[in-house]
């Protein structure tokens, strides 16, 4: 009987070099597994697997060495803890993030909670490619959101409130842009030089900054046989549907004007980046 490796590829089975043998991809959002789902994972490392498992460069989880002859068992197993096999192939790829707002000190967004809804959108939607997608709580950049097809990092707008201010200077003092500076106790912004990351309002003892917590998206990341870091070519996102919609955009983007096999980047060369910003652009100005 022939085997379908094209098909096991797709649904996350990997070909090993050691004959009818696979490295199954789990599915893991944002990064995050529970300890029930690692409990499930070990357990079948241990029972089909040779006892181990790899932690791959987008976090997730695959478990090397499935028998062919096992993986509906492997799969029936791994369903029992909650656990999914992951995708491979042209479709989009499981949404990676940092741990962002909801853990850390310096994240400007819940991370998580946007991969969870961009996963649920588009998890394995078939393309022309690989599409891959990361988002980053902050500038900090920790996930390396540049690197994705879509990178989306987290930012915050500031605007001083004069009246509350104790005219510290800590706000000065954390600014990495020299974006910001006091003279004369007024303090002066250069949003030409910000790039929202927020920290003079993080540093900030008396709450004297409203903020506005949104996103900053790059297009066109690659990080393998071709390098190039993703471009941004729209300003500052407040809002999260039209967050939604300008990713809806790009993806769509991809799906009508790539060839097969042409990554995102490839393929908004040969359109021609002008068009691709007169797309996107129309997609953010829209109500």
């Amino acid at each position: 009987m022939a085997v379908d490796y094209k098909t096991l590829k797709k649904n996350g089975f990997m070909r090993q070099k050691q004959k009818n043998m696979f490295s199954l991809r789990l599915r893991v959002v944002g990064g995050n597994v529970t300890a029930v789902q690692l409990a499930k994972i070990a357990e079948v490392a241990e029972k089909f697997g040779d006892g181990h498992v790899h932690l791959t460069s987008r976090q997730s989880v695959e478990i090397p060495f499935i028998k062919l002859e096992e993986i509906e068992q492997v799969k029936a197993a791994l369903a029992e803890g909650g656990v999914e096999p992951s995708v491979c192939g042209a479709q989009v790829r499981t949404i990676t993030a940092c741990q962002g707002s909801a853990v850390c000190s310096s994240g400007c967004i819940d991370t998580y909670a946007i991969a969870k809804e961009l996963d649920d959108r588009y998890f394995s939607r078939e393309l022309p490619h690989k599409f891959k997608i990361g988002i980053t709580g902050c500038q900090n950049n920790c996930l390396k959101a540049e690197e994705n097809d879509l990178g989306i990092k987290g930012a915050m707008k500031t605007h001083w409130k004069e009246s509350d201010c104790i005219h510290c200077g800590l706000c000065e003092k954390a600014c990495r842009r020299q974006a910001l500076s006091i003279n004369d106790g007024k303090i002066m912004i250069d949003y030409r030089k910000c790039n929202f990351c927020g920290r003079c309002a993080k540093s900030c003892p008396v709450n004297s900054w409203d903020v506005t917590r949104g996103y900053v998206v790059t297009f066109g990341g690659l990080f393998g046989n071709h390098i190039n870091k993703g471009r941004a070519v729209i300003p500052f996102i407040a809002d999260k549907e039209k967050l939604l919609k300008i990713c809806d955009t790009a993806i769509q983007f991809f799906d009508d004007h790539a060839n097969p096999g042409e990554r995102f980047k490839f393929t908004i060369d040969r359109v021609g980046w002008d068009e691709f910003r007169k797309t996107i652009s129309e997609a953010y100005e829209s109500e």
